[in-house]
Parts: C-alpha cells; structure tokens; sequence
C-alpha cells in the first residue's frame, strides 16, 4: 500500500464543543471528505495528510505486522492489540480497536491537546482495513511517540524506593487535577494509562488512554471522587503486581501507598479551588496565595474578591487557574519549551545570574545573556556519544544540581566549566541512555518484557499484551 491512490483522507471532527461521549456516527459523507482519491475502502480521518502512513502494511492483522516495521518498546497488559512502529523519522502507536472507540479516543486526544492537558498526540484514525483476500481487519487508532517518557513499568528495571514511587503518585494526582478542572472525566485513572517524563528530579504525568474518556463544561464532586476511586483501586492493584514481581521495597504497603493519590489530590484540589477569608488589613494574603499556585505550576488568570456584610473581610477564591505559569515565562523570556519544574529550576538560575551580574538590567536581555553564557555552554559541553542520556533542559538542571552539591561539600564557588566536566565523568557517563533505552533495552529492561509476557498469558488469549503507545524515558 505504497500508491497515494489506495486511500481516502477525511477532515478531523471539528464538533469540539460536544459535551460528553461523540455521538456513534459512520464515515463522513463524500462532501466533507478531503479526498485524495476515491479508489479504495481504506479510510484514513487526520488533522493533516502524512503520506508515509500508506507504507505501513494496513492489510495485515497488527499482532502479524513484520518485524522490519516496528519499533521495540516496553509492553503492558492491555485487552486491545498495540504495536510500535517507524514512521518516517519518528514512532507512533498503533491500537487496534472499533471503529466508535477509535473516533472517540482520537477526538478526546484532539480537544485535550486543544485545552492544553499533557497527554499523547492522536495521528489519525485508520477504518476500511482489509487483507488481501478481503477479509475485514479492525480499525486503529495511531498516536504519536511521546520522546523522553516512560511507562511507570519501564522505570523499574532496579528496584524503586518508596519516595521515588510516591513522586510517581503525586504527578498522577497533578494529572488528575488538572484534567477535573477543564471537565475532563477520565474513567479509568492508572499508572498504566499514564506516561511519565522526568522533570527536575520529579516527574511529569501524561494522558495516554482517552477510551473512556468523556469532556463536561464542569465535573460534579461525584463524578470527581469516583475518578479518585478509580485511581486508588487501580494503582493498589497495580502496586500490589510490582511488589510480588520484586520491583519495588518490600516495606511498601501498596494499599497504603495508593491512598496517597486521595490526599495528594485533595491537598492541589484544595489549594486551587477553594475560598479564603482574611481581614481587610491582610490583602498581602492575595499575592501569598498567588505564589503558592505558581509554585504548584499554576497560573492565576482570574481571582473574585468579595466584601462580606460586616466589611471587616474579604473572601479570595481564583476563579480561573491554568499550568504551565513557569513553562510560559521561560518560553516567554528565552524560546525554551520545558517540563514545568524544569522551567522553575532554570528561572531560578537565571534570576540568580542577573542578581549576581546585572541587577539593574532588563529582564529579557539578561535572560539572553544566560541562554548564552550559561545553557548553551552546558549543552555543547556534553560529548556527542552522551548526549542522548537525557534531554537538554534536564541535564542542565542536573549540571546546576550537581554544581550546587560541590559547592556545599568543598565550601567554595566552583566555575561552571569544573561543575560540568565533573559532572560528566561522576554522573552522566555512568546513567543509562534514556532515549535508547527503548529501542535497544538492556538485560535489566528484558527481564520486565519477559515478566509482563508471562503475566498476560495468565490473563488469557483475549487478553494480549498492549505497548504503550508513547515511550523513552
């Protein structure tokens, strides 16, 4: 299926005001088709044209697809068939699915990408698959590879310690808050439907399967708590599989520690939504509260101040929040797109240079001067053979991180040059190579495909085993 003319191109939906589950519809009519040509049942609906999509072998069942075509990647239990494979110079995710399932999906992730939730980046919906025979093929969803991140699985090729794993619950948490807040129900909250980058020594949480998904102008407390349920029971479950396989400390309590997410969530739900009273005398309160939804990577768009009767009050509630406030001011300031507390530790950095050098410059000219004299020469110091260990925003923080620590231990500056050269021979030449990892995975990483392979043969046949579709840590 290389010909251009062996397929018909649709327009996206574009009803993104639906409240709720898209309506089950066919096709689209011929009219509202972007029709490339009007040869073949092969059906493909897109936000743009990829040609490439049409070398991939569609009239063979998934779990049949040659080796030549796919990309190895770490693999979960899943009820659907998933395949990694190249497209051109990047991967993308293939799931197998119905046809009503694959337009919902690929529509959630649309709106979802549209209102700014970090979650995997729908490609197209594929229907009309048939073999060569003419036997009918399911329909697939195609999402785009997510670089740097991992399923929660992948990051346990050693064993996790209990805090690295409660990071892991706290991103899921901020996830979910931020979903609830745009009325985004999810239905099947996990960390096997989350994808996470690392982020300043934290992690970043990522959507990854939207199926049951479903958007409202706003979510009842109801249908928030029973997502928070949801969430609890799944990752217990899912913590309670680690613990047996040897993954994690043997002193975690995976019921315990899956009630984490219920007090994580509700401590951001809190701090976001709810009102505060203070006295008239206490408006420094207003700005308090506003730095601490900015340290939580929240920015304030809008706050109502009401006057109670008596006029001796004032209640505060910010009425619209959005993330990404230390992202959008590094963005802003020096055309770096980073994960949000990667973004925190570097503007701290930089509101530190400008302190130590420039106090009385302008804030965009010196944020220019420390791309130059500080990013960059952190990035082009690092040798070409390592510079796929980890994405330029988090090497620079770990190299500030690690200059930091010297400092502290030899009671003395330590130049930016012996910082970075010791932190490459102490630290980077020694991590494993995250943006590999996934297409060439060691011993360690094997061993967990064969855990998982032998895991879903004890689900049986209907079962299979499902790759996530977005991976690289």
């Amino acid at each position: 299926m290389t010909d251009e003319n062996s397929a018909q191109w649709h327009d996206e939906p574009t009803d993104y005001a639906q409240v709720g589950k898209l309506p089950r519809f066919e096709a689209a009519s011929a009219k509202d088709d972007k029709v490339l040509s009007a040869s073949s049942s092969l059906n493909i609906t897109a936000a743009s044209a990829d040609p490439e999509l049409l070398d991939l072998p569609w009239h063979i069942a998934l779990e049949d697809w040659p080796a030549e075509n796919l990309a190895a990647l770490p693999r979960g239990i899943s009820r659907h068939i998933v395949r990694f494979a190249h497209l051109g110079g990047s991967v993308i995710a293939i799931k197998e699915t119905s046809e009503h399932v694959a337009r919902h999906e690929y529509h959630m992730l649309r709106k979802l990408a549209r209102l700014d939730v970090p979650c995997v980046v729908p490609v197209a919906v594929i229907t009309g698959r048939t073999t060569l025979d003419g036997r009918p093929l399911n329909p697939v969803l195609v999402t785009r590879h997510l670089k740097f991140s991992m399923p929660y699985r992948a990051l346990f090729s050693q064993m996790l310690r209990k805090d690295t794993l409660t990071r892991l619950i706290d991103a899921q948490a901020l996830l979910m808050v931020r979903l609830h807040l745009i009325g985004f129900y999810w239905g099947d909250v996990s960390l096997s439907n989350t994808l996470f980058r690392r982020d300043a020594g934290a992690f970043a949480a990522y959507l990854v399967d939207a199926e049951t998904g479903e958007l409202y102008p706003d979510l009842s407390t109801g249908q928030r708590e029973y997502d928070l349920e949801i969430a609890r029971v799944n990752i217990a479950g899912e913590l309670m599989d680690l613990l047996d396989g040897g993954l994690i400390e043997e002193k975690v309590d995976p019921v315990a520690t899956s009630e984490l997410i219920m007090e994580s969530y509700r401590r951001l739900w809190t701090e976001l939504t709810e009102k505060e009273s203070f006295e008239i005398g206490e408006r420094w309160r207003v700005a308090a509260r506003i730095r601490r939804l900015n340290e939580l990577g929240f920015d304030v768009e809008e706050y109502a101040i009401k006057t109670t009767q008596n006029g001796s009050t004032i209640q505060l509630q910010p009425k619209v929040v959005d993330a990404g406030h230390h992202q959008r001011r590094l963005l802003r300031l020096t055309g770096l797109d980073a994960q949000e507390n990667q973004a925190r530790r570097l503007l701290n950095d930089m509101d530190s240079f400008r302190a130590d050098n420039n106090p009385g410059m302008d804030e965009e000219y010196s944020a220019h001067l420390w791309v130059s004299q500080v990013f960059e020469p952190i990035v082009r110091s690092i040798p070409r053979d390592l510079s796929r260990k980890l994405e330029p925003a988090e090497a620079v923080h770990e190299v500030l991180e690690h200059r930091w620590y010297m400092s502290e231990e030899q009671a003395r500056h330590i130049p930016l040059a012996e910082a970075v050269q010791s932190y490459i021979d102490s630290v980077l030449r020694h991590r494993r190579d995250e943006a590999a990892i996934m297409l060439n995975p060691d011993t360690a990483m094997l061993k967990i495909l064969e855990v998982e392979t032998e895991e879903s043969s004890r689900y049986g046949a209907d079962e299979s085993i499902e790759e996530y579709p977005d991976v690289d840590d």
